[in-house]
């Protein structure tokens, strides 16, 4: 019975292709727009570790003076290198790890790659079973290779590809900033997104290249990245000193279960008190323990453009889906002869519903394919953007199932919609109402009685203005804030700068040989200002 009402269905279609066409142009556009910004919400917004999400803890503590202090605002971000070593220390934790970003120079020992820069971690041992890392060769270093300050380190698979055409490299030398280090592990493919773990260096991307034991990384006097808070009274002759009064190491737990928050909650208090007697803290305690998720929401993660991006999505697929209503209430109408004989010679309801749902199913099916398109086109124009996220907004499984479900969810939802509407069943309109008189032509009271004898005609048509108002204002407001952010004024000159570039000098086998000397003015400059040769 099925196949046969799909063949009514196809039958049906080619008798109204333009109606059909604009059905399915209708329900394509409102899921390529909802499933293009739906995607990118879904990338921003999911769960980077969701086996343990809950177990790991942002550590946040306030040293800072007492001056400025008010009740109740948030600590800093991260710690010290006093409080991250002391917490460290103590081990009240299954797992922890201090860290911060950094930056190194690989010096490759093959003579066809000259040295380069990378990001590279500096942390501690348990950062690789915290966070469930995934290992191509090898390990991650142990607790003892932090504490003997250790000349080892972990790469990731695709600078193991580059230095050793993706061989098993453990136990290879690799030289970082001059210094030999040995290679303990390689990763595999591991990527969290969001960067939860430091959203500092950079929020989406791929992970670090390097990772090395803090302590090593210290010793070594490798640079860092990041944000660094000073306060105190006193100028930090050494900002990663110690002792010094400088907020620059992130600090993550691992719990044995969320019940234990509670616990170590307790824990950072009373730590934080011991300090305050000591003399260190001079505000009252003022901890935070928050979980992977709830860490990714206080620093706002999702931009906010993003989410009114998609609640305009979703309220143009609604329009797209009142059009659909729309078209299917005219469809209907003019087949409402068709359905009397289909009645009387004995086809149920039911049937006729039946039916009218295979037909529904079939636009919202060849309006999704259509909108599947639409979407990964939409999606191919996300990752042209200059977002450091962009290259995440792929189309995976899980959304493109997603997409048919939506697809199929608002063709039967507008199908249902058409069938409880009143023009299938209004009776012919009534002339009571209309004047004779030829000066109450254009009377308001006719109006009103057309509108209440098809309220559901009326009523379709002011949500979808309303609704295109919103969506516009919305946009609208959307473009002026980017507008606005990119004619602000730098503060700089720009009308007068210049550009230089020095070529370096040496042979071929030189690592570091530059390309020739380059100048490039922006605007030339006076000839009172030119120097004399």
């Amino acid at each position: 019975m099925i196949a046969y009402y799909f063949r009514l269905a196809l039958r049906s279609f080619r008798r109204n292709k333009v109606l059909t066409a604009l059905m399915v142009i209708a329900i394509a556009l409102g899921i390529g727009a909802s499933m293009t910004t739906l995607t990118v919400f879904h990338v921003l917004s999911g769960d980077p570790i969701p086996q343990k999400s809950d177990r790991l803890f942002s550590v946040q503590i306030d040293p800072q003076s007492a001056l400025g202090y008010q009740p109740g605002e948030e600590p800093a971000d991260q710690l010290t290198r006093f409080d991250a070593t002391k917490l460290l220390s103590e081990k009240h934790a299954k797992r922890q790890a201090m860290m911060t970003g950094g930056g190194v120079t690989i010096e490759p020992d093959s003579s066809t790659l000259r040295p380069f820069s990378t990001d590279s971690r500096h942390t501690s041992g348990d950062f690789f079973p915290m966070f469930d890392s995934t290992f191509l060769y090898g390990q991650g270093w142990k607790e003892t290779d932090d504490e003997g300050r250790a000349r080892v380190a972990v790469i990731s698979k695709t600078l193991n590809q580059k230095l050793f055409d993706g061989t098993n490299s453990v136990g290879k030398s690799l030289r970082i900033n001059g210094n030999t280090m040995t290679v303990v592990g390689v990763l595999g493919d591991w990527h969290p997104n969001p960067h939860f773990y430091d959203l500092n260096t950079g929020r989406y991307g791929d992970s670090e290249d390097v990772f090395v034991p803090f302590t090593t990384a210290i010793e070594l006097k490798f640079d860092r990245s990041g944000s660094m808070d000073c306060f105190g009274r006193r100028n930090e002759p050494d900002p990663t000193g110690p002792t010094a009064s400088c907020t620059w190491i992130q600090y993550w737990v691992e719990l044995e279960n969320a019940g234990q928050a509670a616990e170590y909650r307790r824990y950072l208090e009373n730590y934080s008190d011991q300090q305050r007697a000591a003399g260190r803290f001079e505000r009252p305690n003022n901890v935070r323990l928050r979980n992977v998720m709830e860490w990714l929401d206080y620093k706002k993660v999702v931009p906010g453009d993003v989410r009114l991006q998609l609640w305009l999505a979703m309220g143009f697929l609604l329009v797209c889906l009142i059009n659909t209503v729309g078209l299917l209430l005219a469809k209907f109408l003019r087949r409402s002869g068709e359905i009397g004989v289909r009645r009387a010679l004995g086809a149920s309801r039911g049937q006729i519903f039946m039916q009218s749902l295979i037909e529904a199913g079939t636009v919202g099916l060849a309006g999704g394919l259509l909108g599947l398109v639409l979407a990964m086109l939409g999606l191919y124009a996300v990752r042209q953007q200059p977002v450091d996220y962009a290259k995440l907004a792929t189309l995976d499984g899980q959304m493109l199932l997603m997409t048919f479900a939506l697809t199929l969810v608002a063709s039967l939802l507008a199908e249902a919609s058409c069938r409880r509407c009143a023009p299938c069943r209004s009776r012919p309109p009534s002339n009571s109402n209309r004047s004779k008189d030829p000066e109450h032509i254009m009377d308001i009271r006719p109006i009103l009685s057309t509108l209440r004898r098809h309220k559901t005609a009326a009523a379709l048509i002011v949500l979808e203005i309303a609704l295109t108002c919103a969506i516009v204002c919305n946009a609208l407001f959307l473009i002026g804030q980017r507008i606005e952010k990119i004619n602000q004024p730098s503060g700089i000159a720009e009308s007068e700068l210049v550009e230089v570039r020095l070529g370096g000098i040496g042979t071929r086998s030189t690592p570091q040989r530059a390309p020739a000397k380059t100048w490039r003015h922006c605007t030339p400059f006076p000839a009172s200002r030119v120097p004399s040769p």
